[in-house]
C-alpha cells in the first residue's frame, strides 16, 4: 500500500495541544481546524490537521513527536522517513505523523520561514510579520494562525473547502486584516477572484 492511500484519522485540536504541551516552541494550527477555532463552530468535516511551526524549531517538535513515524513530503511530494537529528531543509514544507506503522496519520506538520523574531511566509519572502503577531488563541487555550494568515494560505489554487472558509471568515475580519489580506494576495498572487470581495 502507498503511504499516500493510508487512511487518515486526524487527531483533534486537544489532542494537539496535550501532545505539544511540552514543546518549548511556538505552534499554531492551520487549516480547517483553525478556521473552526476563529469562528467558535464547527463548520466541516476535516481530513487532515495541520500544526504550523517555524522551520527553526523542527526539531524540538520532532522530540516532542519521539517515538511515532515521521515523513518528510520532498517536493513534489514524495514521503521519505525523517530521520532522527536531521534538520529538513527549505522546500520540504510538509511533515505526516503517525503513533506507529500500522496506525492512520495524525497529523502533519507545516515548516513555515524565520528571520530573527519575524515569521517570513513560504509562499512570499515580502512577507514579514512579528512572530508575536501570527497567531490567537482559542478555547481550551489552543493556539491557531491569525484568520487573514488562513486566507492567504488558503488563496494558493482554491479548493470548495477553501471558499467555505473564505466565506465564513471574511466577516471577522477588521479593517486592518481586510487590507493586509488584500495586498498579500495582490503581491503573491496577482489578480485574484476574492480581491473584489475582500474590499
Amino acid at each position: 500500500m502507498a503511504l499516500t492511500s493510508i487512511p487518515w484519522d486526524p487527531a483533534s485540536p486537544v489532542e494537539v495541544r496535550e501532545l505539544l504541551a511540552e514543546v518549548g516552541v511556538p505552534w499554531w494550527l492551520a487549516g480547517g481546524f483553525a478556521v473552526e477555532l476563529a469562528l467558535g463552530r464547527s463548520l466541516r468535516e476535516h481530513g487532515d490537521i495541520d500544526v504550523l511551526v517555524l522551520r527553526r524549531d523542527q526539531l524540538a517538535v520532532r522530540e516532542a513527536l519521539r517515538g511515532w513515524e515521521l515523513w518528510a513530503a520532498d517536493p513534489p511530494g514524495v514521503l521519505r522517513p525523517w530521520r532522527s537529528g536531521e534538520v529538513l531543509p527549505a522546500g520540504v514544507c510538509d511533515v505526516w505523523c503517525r503513533p506507529a506503522a500500522d496506525q492512520p496519520w495524525r497529523i502533519q506538520v507545516v515548516l513555515d520561514e524565520s528571520d530573527g523574531d519575524c515569521w517570513v511566509s513560504r509562499r512570499n519572502p515580502r512577507l514579514r510579520r512579528d512572530v508575536r503577531s501570527i497567531g490567537r488563541t482559542g478555547s481550551d487555550g489552543i493556539p491557531y494562525l491569525a484568520p487573514e494568515i488562513l486566507l492567504f494560505y488558503k488563496a494558493k489554487d482554491t479548493r470548495p473547502k477553501d471558499e467555505v472558509d473564505f466565506a465564513a471568515l471574511l466577516p471577522l475580519l477588521g479593517a486592518d486584516q481586510r487590507r493586509w489580506l488584500a495586498g498579500a494576495i495582490r503581491d503573491t498572487f496577482g489578480d485574484h477572484p476574492w480581491l473584489a470581495r475582500i474590499g
